[in-house]
């Protein structure tokens, strides 16, 4: 080495402009000329990190709630919802496999610096959104299981940052069979509740077929119509940055991109990944409505916070049947309970943490270590909280619950937002022939539902967007409230829409640009 030279330094924060989560890049080695099986435990994993944002603790209250309202009803927006994921997920493993750049890469490399950190901040707030849900899970974990004070459990949480110190130390399959073992908690957690509770299984298959009143204004129960819980089941289920966090973890297997077959491989068995772990996501939020149907009596949770169905698991005159109730005196229900929504906690925390640093790299060229980036995102986070925490200190407890409940549901609002500007330009890159190639562009079949998905989600968002402003003027908001959180709604929708036009003509002109390139490139080879 030269003397002259000195090693360079690392800062905390530093330039990044390298392939998606470069650290862990290509560094799974998968079996070639083995049998189906084996091949794909190999490419398992990326699926079910993914899976953890489709039944993470924001999910829990809208599916609960759901089912206790309208029975079986929204059991077919938990399927379609499901179909829906699949299909965006593929587009957007499809992607980063294909083209060996993640989302934010992707949408970076054809539109404007500009436009590029509007896009970042927006996703952020979607991140930050969603790790409020996380915080007050986890808090209200620690504090049914621990009887650790709320305002200390809130503390508590950000010491997640040394369980992601650790994690990365052991290697990116590690993560994953943790991720899988703790998803598989969940799922056995409320399996077994369910099956102490003996649904009626014809009305549950008969409540996947869609009808007229799965999307009707009315009847009004409990201060929520059937379009508001189909709304809010929606909008809990198909989050923008999981887009984001599986094109950059399905670049974590070891590709010979010059091997057309390898990639069309390496395509399909992370497809067959994703589909199996968002079908265990699809069950675990179908498990959940059915608990609030056939676990307590119709009506009965009149709390449908965490706390609420804690207590509601352990008091057997909320529940359905005998074989409940004998259990529930034994206190095993409600510490399941909790013990799932902490491991649905502690399973985003990773991925929360992985696509913040996707979105960062890929938007604005932006680096830093993973227990810092977890840091700020969760100190922020945390603010909300806490303020809700300490303001209704002195009230009710019933008041409590319900503050913590409603600031969860209404923070979602953000994913509302930020949902469109990751499917719209996921679905135009997939559909290039230039950008995906013609083996590997989607087909005519996947182009149609894909449009129909972005239309149908970005829709049914901005619909539900003037109730989700309600939401922050509380139960007893005046007409004067409710007028000016409609009029910020609608300006809301017009801004959406003129930035999903800023960013539909960026990539135009990023797509022209690239032809070009392609074109020159071509003719130098020839």
């Amino acid at each position: 080495m030269d003397g002259n030279k000195r090693p360079r330094k690392h800062h905390l924060v530093e330039h990044a402009n390298g392939p998606s989560l470069e650290e862990i890049n290509g560094t799974v080695e998968v079996p070639k000329g083995k049998g189906f099986w084996r091949t794909l435990f190999m490419y398992s994993g990326p699926g079910a990190l993914v899976a953890v944002g489709y039944m993470d603790p924001g999910n829990w209250s809208t599916s609960i709630t759901g089912g206790q309202n309208f029975q079986y009803m929204l059991m077919s927006v938990i399927l379609m919802s499901s179909l829906i994921a699949m299909l965006l997920q593929y587009m957007a493993a499809k992607l980063g496999i294909v083209s060996q750049m993640d989302l934010a890469q992707a949408i970076r490399a054809r539109t404007s610096r500009g436009l590029g950190i509007v896009l970042w901040i927006l996703t952020e707030l979607a991140i930050m959104a969603t790790d409020i849900a996380e915080v007050i899970g986890a808090a209200i974990a620690l504090y049914l299981l621990f009887g650790i004070p709320l305002l200390y459990a809130v503390f508590i949480t950000v010491l997640d940052v040394l369980l992601l110190l650790l994690l990365t130390k052991i290697g990116f399959r590690k993560i994953e069979a943790l991720v899988v073992a703790l998803i598989l908690v969940i799922l056995l957690v409320f399996i077994y509740e369910v099956a102490l509770s003996n649904p009626q299984w014809g009305a549950v298959i008969k409540g996947f077929i869609p009808t007229a009143k799965t999307f009707a204004d009315g009847p009004i129960v409990g201060g929520m119509s059937p379009i508001n819980g189909a709304l809010g089941i929606i909008g809990a289920t198909v989050m923008p940055h999981n887009l984001y966090l599986h094109s950059a973890i399905s670049q974590t297997r070891k590709i010979d991109h010059s091997d057309e077959e390898d990639v069309a491989r390496t395509v399909r068995f992370t497809t067959w990944d994703s589909n199996i772990q968002l079908t265990a996501a699809f069950l675990v939020n179908a498990l959940l409505l059915i608990m609030g149907v056939a676990v307590f009596r119709s009506g009965a949770v009149k709390d449908p916070s965490f706390f609420g169905l804690y207590q509601a698991l352990s008091d057997s005159s909320m529940l359905s049947n005998g074989l409940l109730i004998s259990v529930a005196k034994s206190g095993v229900l409600s510490v399941l309970f909790a013990v799932a929504l902490l491991a649905s906690g502690q399973n985003s925390t990773i991925t929360g943490t992985l696509t913040g640093q996707v979105i960062m790299e890929g938007f604005v060229h932006m680096r830093m270590p993973l227990w810092l980036r977890r840091l700020v995102t969760r100190l922020i986070s945390v603010v909300p909280v806490l303020i809700c925490v300490l303001i209704t200190s002195r009230q009710p407890e019933l008041q409590q619950h319900e503050a913590l409940n409603t600031l969860m549901n209404n923070s979602q609002v953000f994913l509302a937002l930020a949902l469109p500007f990751s499917m719209l330009p996921l679905l135009l890159m997939t559909n290039s022939r230039e950008e995906m190639g013609t083996r590997f562009k989607n087909s005519l079949w996947v182009k149609v539902l894909g449009w129909f998905s972005v239309i149908a989600l970005t829709f049914l968002n901005m619909k539900g967007l003037p109730s989700s402003i309600e939401g922050f003027y509380g139960d007893g908001a005046t007409k004067a409230q409710l007028a000016q959180a409609d009029m910020i709604a609608y300006v809301l929708i017009v801004g959406i829409f003129l930035l999903l036009a800023w960013t539909i003509f960026d990539m135009y002109r990023g797509d022209k640009r690239l032809k070009a390139a392609h074109e020159v490139q071509r003719n130098k080879t020839e």
